[in-house]
């Protein structure tokens, strides 16, 4: 099983349809009847409370088929991703009329794109401990992605907000379509493109 996907936690209240569910569950992990299992160690990302009889509170996580990733793949990666990025969006700034006050940084595993009192300034940056990427995007606030790898095996993946399912890439793309007026490309670029 892979590390993304681990925990999923039903609280359920005790009903004839309690053993319906349990034996949906494809592991022996029931604990009780009050409580079902199926997953381990990741933070929620989802919590709501519905009003069904059965089912009392719900938390529901991110699920990929991807494994963690090394912390050697981590460091290249984001090098790829952010060299990748900081390229695209100085051919953007240079090819597009209305940002040629625009100002674009790359140093030290942080990427600071300004543009300008209109746009604002958008940071991406190497969070090493967490093995993400973060952004901090005047359009759409902060976001964390982490590193999923493709299906194959291989060594390609892309970078995924996990409370939306978006990439780090689909996001720039929609966000920077909007500021240039053209349609971007940067689902391109490397680690860009859902494998």
């Amino acid at each position: 099983m892979n590390q993304l996907a681990r925990n999923v936690i039903f609280s359920v209240k005790i009903s004839q349809k309690t053993r319906t569910i349990a034996s949906l569950v494809p592991r022996k992990t029931l604990t009780n009847h009050e409580t079902i299992r199926l997953f381990k160690n990741l933070p929620a990302q989802t919590t709501f409370s519905a009003k069904s009889s059965l089912i009392a509170t719900q938390t529901v996580r991110f699920s990929s088929d991807a494994t963690e990733i090394t912390q050697l793949d981590y460091e290249h990666f984001c090098v790829e991703t952010l060299d990748g990025v900081c390229d695209y969006i100085e051919e953007l700034i240079d090819s597009i009329n209305h940002l040629t006050t625009a100002d674009v940084v790359n140093k030290d595993g942080v990427l600071t794109v300004s543009l300008g009192s209109t746009y604002g300034t958008y940071v991406i940056n190497k969070q090493s401990p967490n093995k993400q990427i973060w952004l901090s995007s005047p359009t759409s606030g902060p976001k964390r992605f982490d590193f999923v790898y493709a299906k194959d095996g291989s060594k390609l993946g892309y970078w995924i907000y996990k409370h939306t399912g978006e990439t780090l890439h689909e996001l720039l793309d929609k966000e920077f379509t909007e500021i240039t007026k053209t349609q971007t490309e940067f689902q391109s670029l490397p680690f860009g493109s859902r494998c």
